[in-house]
């Protein structure tokens, strides 16, 4: 019995990247960042880290996706997701007022539905 592979373009690992860089630079930053690293140096890693993660998933966004398959990662979910944790970061470092204010909530479920995914491409 052979089995037939398919090719790296119908396989269905891009929804499965963006959670794997978060782990791998999250663990990566664990590592490198000993405790006598200013906080705000390990956040401005951070930033650097969220601009590359960001250019991966603009490349993935571009890329034509399965229309056979049922259910498609949300990458426009994912990069706001990724804005509002980069805001806050900068929020941090810089703040515009001494007052706390109230964070939004991230929207965190990036699986859309086929079908879902035809009603936002009609006009």
């Amino acid at each position: 019995m052979s089995k037939r592979l398919l090719p790296p373009a119908s396989r269905h690992h891009a929804p499965s990247l963006p959670l794997a860089l978060l782990l791998g630079l999250y663990f990566s930053g664990h590592a490198s960042a000993d405790d006598a690293t200013p906080e705000q140096a390990r956040l401005a890693a951070a930033l650097r880290q969220l601009d590359s993660i960001e250019r991966l998933v603009a490349q993935q966004a571009a890329q034509a996706q399965d229309e056979r398959a049922r259910y498609h990662f949300d990458y426009g979910r994912l990069a706001a997701d990724l804005e509002r944790v980069r805001g806050g970061i900068r929020d941090y470092l810089t703040p515009t007022r001494a007052q706390p204010r109230d964070p939004a909530e991230l929207l965190g479920d990036y699986r859309q539905t086929a079908a879902a995914l035809e009603t936002q491409a009609e006009p």
